[in-house]
């Protein structure tokens, strides 16, 4: 909001675009970002117009009858496919009507995504707003000046999404506990059965490397001692506690089991700069939480 407020303060037209939820099919109305339009208008006391999408004429045409101070939201840039493929046409696109483009989504700023990096090549100038560079403020801060020892948390479903978060901060970093999906990636580059958990194949090698390289820096990584496991992805699964080494076949992790919160807490005891990126477990189920 500050950096909004800060565009209209200049004269300028504010088009924001953003994401929601993981649309497989083109539009979906549960997945439209009218809500958000909504909300977005509350906080600014003024109208944010939702356009109808987020590339083609229309919107050009929203885009071009607004006035200075002016906001409007693009709908959903997931409801095409090209987003997360950063289509250099779809970017082209989307970059059509703009002569700035301002990265204000510290979350996202890591993906490679037609709306956070494709358009930069066919805008002029492109920045990032005020939030973005506190949150890197903040963790520079963390990272470069933090008192020790110092530990990181890292979750997420995803190793692909985070081996450059890993590694830089394998580098910074005394203690490194690995939470989330990405768990069962780290299980089964130690040779251990994950069952159905979320696993993926081509960074299995990657998850090795992160952990050989920790151990020629002497760093601690710590994977969870055991797992809560689920018959289903579900709120209203069946769950048992396992040893992380015994997932059986047919169940999935979903959350670290209490060992492993104990064990955290004893880790993080000592530490004096704390740094934690990602989720340990699937907090949208309220027994994953």
């Amino acid at each position: 909001i500050p950096t909004i407020e800060f565009l209209k303060s200049k004269g300028a037209i504010v088009t924001v675009c953003s994401h929601l939820g993981r649309p497989t099919a083109g539009p979906e109305d549960k997945f439209s970002l009218g809500p958000c339009a909504e909300r977005m208008g509350e906080l600014l006391k003024q109208t944010v117009t939702l356009a109808p999408d987020c590339i083609g004429d229309e919107v050009a045409k929203i885009i071009a009858d607004a006035s200075e101070g002016d906001v409007i939201m693009l709908e959903n840039t997931r409801f095409y496919k090209e987003e997360t493929k950063n289509d250099p046409e779809f970017g082209k696109k989307l970059a059509a009507p703009f002569d700035v483009f301002v990265n204000d989504a510290f979350g996202t700023a890591h993906r490679a995504h037609a709306s956070t990096e494709g358009v930069t090549k066919y805008i002029s100038t492109s920045v990032s707003g005020l939030l973005l560079a506190k949150e890197l403020e903040y963790l520079d801060g963390a990272v470069q000046n933090g008192k020790r020892p110092m530990a990181a948390i890292v979750g997420g479903s995803k190793v692909s999404s985070k081996i450059t978060v890993l590694d830089a901060l394998l580098d910074k970093c005394d203690k490194i506990i690995i939470g989330g999906g990405m768990v069962f990636t780290f299980l089964k580059a130690q040779g251990h059965n994950v069952g159905t958990s979320l696993v993926e194949d081509d960074f299995v090698e990657t998850a090795k490397g992160v952990l050989e390289k920790a151990e020629k820096l002497g760093k601690q990584v710590h994977l969870p001692s055991d797992i809560v496991i689920a018959n289903a992805f579900s709120a209203d699964a069946e769950t048992q506690i396992v040893a992380s080494n015994a997932i059986p076949d047919g169940w999935m992790g979903l959350d670290n089991g209490p060992d492993a919160t104990a064990e955290h807490k004893e880790l993080l005891s000592d530490c004096k700069t704390v740094i934690m990126n990602g989720p340990m477990g699937v907090f949208e189920f309220e027994k994953f939480n």
